[in-house]
């Protein structure tokens, strides 16, 4: 849970999360062309919300394809708000 929160954490990775749209998927070069990153920047930005389990990814031919988990951030969110109506 908490690489999910580092990984959201940073004003770039949100930027990235919000090109999305529902159920879209996107590659590293589609990413850049609309980004102020560099590429190789993208790409470890990706990683790290790869890594972390926001995005999902799959190579299909030259390219990797990335889309949000939306499954996992749900479950982790729904985790959280557990947790905080527990405490009250």
């Amino acid at each position: 849970m908490s690489k999910v929160f580092v990984a959201l954490g940073d004003e770039h990775r949100q930027r990235i999360l919000l090109l999305f749209e529902p159920g879209e998927h996107l590659n590293v070069g589609q990413i850049a062309e609309v980004s102020t990153l560099a590429r190789s920047t993208v790409s470890h930005h990706l990683k790290v919300l790869r890594d972390a389990g926001v995005l999902q990814s799959k190579k299909i031919g030259k390219e990797v394809w990335f889309w949000i988990d939306r499954d996992w951030l749900l479950t982790v969110f729904g985790n959280v708000a557990d947790y905080i109506m527990e405490s009250t």
